[in-house]
């Protein structure tokens, strides 16, 4: 047996056959570089401060989580019904894939060559680019992902992407911290990295050896809410992730109660606690979902309900040295949950439903992520203290209801 088929064998599960187990290190090898690449183009850490850091408008610096997230799922249910109709869809991901390089290519070089509004306009339609790219991306990766790998061993191969990836942001961050990338060409360098490491997910993703698809006959958005209206566990899916989604929105404000500066070693900093926190975590989340997901978006909405508290007593305490290891501790949570809510669509789907099913989800998402942020932006009003009181009631209440969406077949 080849060095790679051992290290596949013990890392995922013995006994693959051959076919598996080529396509299981080619899922890793293409999640890992587009893991990197997401790491390293975070709308909430870096291109904050990039945009910053060239003049941009505060404005600006405001509309890019909400392009990046909301972005990436409200196209989905165009997406899905145009690759529901395709009989192979690893090439819908590795075409998002290399669209993304090519729209962060693009930010590099506006860092290079503008500043101010120009710069803040111009990195936004690009991120607005990528996150197009990236909704087909994740419509098909799920289709593909159930295909190609078995009910038992999907975790695995996702989680331990995500821990690789998250080592290698890492490293990043270290050298962030410890000064050696002392300045905004470092950050711009980055952002080229991942362009690369996007085209490089590509290549590989597209030599996965898929079977072939059944095409789907739904032929509107009209269908595709019919079966929303039939399938009562998807609805309660929606409303469970719905609620879970503020795990994603409530970093920024622990950033606001952590610090006030922009310098690349808080920068660092927090990039170093999200990025352990998926390093340790991905993995570990991706075994726990493959036995059962529905606990873990229990575990993982409570876990980051309790960091969310934390950050306010350590605020209230005036101890915000310690914010960031409450960072630390959402950020766990949130991978999570987004190890958990992939897993179990995967998992409850048909073959021939997974596509479907992700973008009736996603789509719902990207409605209730934009009411989400509205809510926050209100609370924001307040302070981040209530802002932060309000997702942490969400996120706790998206946990128990977890538990109420049915079981899925073959869970251990």
């Amino acid at each position: 047996m080849s060095l790679p088929d051992r290290l596949t064998a013990r890392l995922i599960a013995p006994g693959l056959d051959q076919t598996e187990a080529r396509n299981a290190r080619r899922h890793v090898g293409a999640l890992t570089l587009s893991k990197l690449a997401d790491g390293l183009v975070d709308p909430k850490l870096i291109l904050s401060w990039l945009l910053g850091s060239l003049g941009a408008p505060a404005a600006f610096v405001a509309l890019l989580v909400p392009i990046r997230e909301a972005g990436a799922l409200l196209p989905q249910l165009a997406i899905g019904a145009w690759i529901g109709r395709l009989r192979y869809r690893r090439l819908v991901w590795a075409r998002g894939s290399a669209l993304q390089g090519v729209a962060a290519g693009g930010i590099a070089l506006v860092a290079l060559m503008a500043s101010g509004w120009l710069a803040g306009a111009l990195i936004c339609a690009l991120l607005a680019v990528l996150a197009l790219a990236r909704a087909a991306c994740s419509v098909s990766h799920k289709d593909v992902l159930g295909k190609t790998i078995e009910q038992s061993r999907r975790g695995k191969v996702t989680g331990l992407a995500g821990s690789v990836s998250a080592a290698l942001v890492v490293v990043f961050a270290g050298l962030l911290i410890a000064g050696v990338l002392r300045n905004e060409a470092a950050v711009i360098a980055a952002i080229g990295l991942a362009a690369l490491a996007w085209m490089a997910a590509a290549l590989i993703f597209a030599r996965i050896e898929e079977a072939e698809s059944t095409p789907e006959n739904i032929k509107s958005s009209g269908g595709y809410l019919a079966i929303l209206r039939e399938d009562a566990n998807l609805r309660r899916f929606i409303l469970v992730r719905g609620l879970l989604v503020s795990t994603a929105l409530a970093p920024p404000f622990f950033v606001l109660l952590a610090t006030e500066g922009a310098g690349l070693n808080r920068l660092g900093a927090m990039l170093l606690a999200a990025s352990l926190a998926g390093f340790l975590g991905s993995y570990f989340w991706g075994r726990l979902a493959d036995r059962d997901s529905r606990h873990v978006m229990l575990g993982a909405g409570c876990l980051g309900a309790a960091a969310m508290a934390a950050a306010i007593l350590l605020h209230v305490a005036g101890q915000a040295g310690g914010i960031p290891v409450a960072l630390f501790v959402l950020m766990l949570g949130w991978n999570g949950v987004k190890q958990a809510r992939t897993i179990y669509l995967v998992d409850v789907s048909g073959a021939d439903l997974r596509a479907r099913n992700t973008a009736l989800a996603n789509t719902a998402i990207g409605v209730i992520l934009l009411l989400t942020g509205l809510l926050g932006g209100v609370l924001s009003f307040l302070g981040p203290v209530a802002a932060l009181a309000g997702f942490g009631v969400m996120a706790f209440a998206g946990g128990l209801l977890a538990l109420t969406l049915r079981p899925v077949s073959g869970t251990r």
